[in-house]
């Protein structure tokens, strides 16, 4: 692949006989070099490109398919999220029983449990809602001495056995649990595997991506990543592009780089940028860390793990020195210190989950100019934890309309592996506040329109537009008129990356 600003795609390019969504007649959009150069009605471009003197471009006769703007998962983890097809699936546990009956069957059936070495690694498990809870002892029962490791569902929280925690040099309580930064810490030590096992699985897991209508994310995974997609990019990976996130212990060594955020990192033809600053304060939902003005029923109100004034001095760092901060916020009161920090800094930014705002915040995002972005498919993950952790204040929960209205603009994501990097499933949830299970839609009225949707995963475009990146997705359907089940599984016939076919099904 060549090595230039541009990812390489077709010269010249004419999607023939292509429809806009709500459009009724069809159209024809040229491509140049990388960029959208014109959106005329259905047969009349070719006649202009002759009339052009230019080269003969490459017709694709798209034959009444609708065409959209390739789509952005603004929060991945991308290496974890790849990791997991090689870990147990603990979504299903009802109960730390359950979780732990799971890695049982799994190790009495010899199953394989990925290239992780000796440690058998479980994903996905929600303790918030469990009756009962995670022990050491438990956990010991089910695995006979093999070392385990399952990693919740939000990446918080990670549930050891004694010979796991003897193998990795960690000390755990009788709950077996490791939380925030020690569950953070042992999440990377359990995905230091051979960096060539690790770039194939991401190219798989990108290549499923870009079938999906994918042409970006925000890549948050919680490591210098600048030089490990250099790597992969050199190496062939070319599904999607990439804006990869610093965090706060490695700003000097960035700014010491002369990097920034949005800058092209060169020899990745185009693909990589340098992302924002991500700075965590507080915790998650699940393992009830998340920092809150009220208690939980519990008790506590979470954990502040960033101070206002450390928070402060971060963004006053990002903002000297080019890097847009992104800033993890769930609680409410976290969402407070954050926008107070916001505000005294002068800068703008991102809140990264913006789950749980207090009412009289809401206008803050607006006014500050804030993008908040937000997890819709969490809403419908969390909806029975929310309700049991912040019973009677979860009309302001997840709160995607309230947002938007404030004025704040909305970026819509997975934080993959949480929930699946598939941007349907997320603006399914994000429309229709439900999942098709037969629950009721969980507060409604927090809903986005389908167009606010697309507008949202699509970096605010919307449609596609002259002069914009040739970085489509071309649909079976309309979004715009599919029934919700059909929206939430939207068949995608083709993705172009800059003019090239990233995925093409006809």
């Amino acid at each position: 692949m060549p090595k230039t600003d541009t990812p390489a795609g077709s010269t010249r390019l004419v999607l023939t006989a292509a429809r806009l969504p709500g459009e009724a007649a069809p159209c024809d959009v040229s491509i140049a070099d990388g960029v959208i150069t014109g959106i005329a009605p259905s047969g009349s471009t070719p006649r202009l490109v002759a009339e052009s003197g230019g080269p003969a471009p490459e017709v694709i006769d798209l034959d009444g398919r609708f065409a959209i703007p390739g789509l952005w998962d603004e929060h991945v983890h991308m290496t974890q999220w790849a990791l997991t097809a090689g870990r147990i699936d603990l979504s299903g546990a009802a109960s730390a029983r359950e979780a732990a009956a799971v890695v049982r069957s799994h190790l009495e059936r010899g199953r394989p449990v990925g290239p992780g070495g000796h440690t058998v690694v479980g994903v996905g498990f929600r303790d918030a809602v469990w009756t009962d809870t995670p022990s050491l002892d438990l956990l010991d029962s089910a695995t006979a001495g093999v070392p385990a490791a399952l990693i919740s569902h939000d990446l918080h929280c990670v549930w050891l056995n004694s010979a796991a925690a003897a193998r990795h040099g960690v000390a755990v309580g009788a709950d077996g649990l490791l939380r925030e930064d020690a569950a953070f810490d042992l999440t990377r030590e359990l995905g230091r595997l051979p960096d060539d096992a690790v770039d194939r699985m991401v190219h798989d897991a990108g290549r499923a991506a870009a079938a999906r209508g994918v042409v970006g994310i925000v890549d948050f995974e919680m490591v210098w990543n600048r030089d490990t997609w250099q790597r992969r990019t050199a190496a062939g990976f070319d599904s999607f592009r990439v804006d990869a996130g610093v965090y706060p212990q490695d700003l000097d060594r960035a700014v010491g780089e002369g990097m920034r955020t949005g800058q092209p990192v060169a020899e990745t033809g185009g693909l990589l940028r340098v992302g924002p600053l991500k700075v965590l304060i507080d915790g998650s939902l699940n393992t009830r860390t998340a920092y809150c003005v009220d208690p939980y029923p519990h008790g506590g109100r979470g954990l502040l793990t960033v101070s206002e004034d450390e928070l402060l001095q971060l963004l006053n760092s990002a903002r000297d020195s080019g890097f847009l901060p992104a800033v993890h916020a769930i609680g409410d009161g976290a969402n407070e210190v954050a926008l107070n920090a916001f505000a005294s800094a002068g800068v703008r930014g991102r809140i990264e989950h913006a789950q749980f705002v207090r009412e009289q915040d809401f206008a803050r995002f607006g006014e500050l100019g804030l993008t908040a972005s937000v997890q819709p498919a969490h809403a419908l993950d969390d909806r029975d934890a929310a309700d049991a952790n912040w019973a009677g204040r979860t009309e302001r929960a997840f709160p995607l309309r309230s947002l938007l209205d404030a004025g704040a603009t909305l970026a819509l994501g997975s934080d993959a592996p949480v929930a699946p990097l598939e941007p349907w499933t997320a603006m399914s949830a994000a429309t229709t506040r439900a999942r098709g299970d037969g629950r009721e839609p969980w507060h409604p009225e927090q809903a986005l329109t389908r167009r606010e949707a697309l507008a949202a995963s699509t970096r605010g475009r919307g449609g596609i537009r002259v002069g914009d990146p040739a970085d489509v997705a071309v649909l079976d359907a309309d979004p715009l008129a599919v029934s919700d089940a059909e929206f939430a599984a939207m068949p995608v016939a083709a993705t172009l990356l800059a003019g090239r076919f990233t995925h093409r099904s006809f």
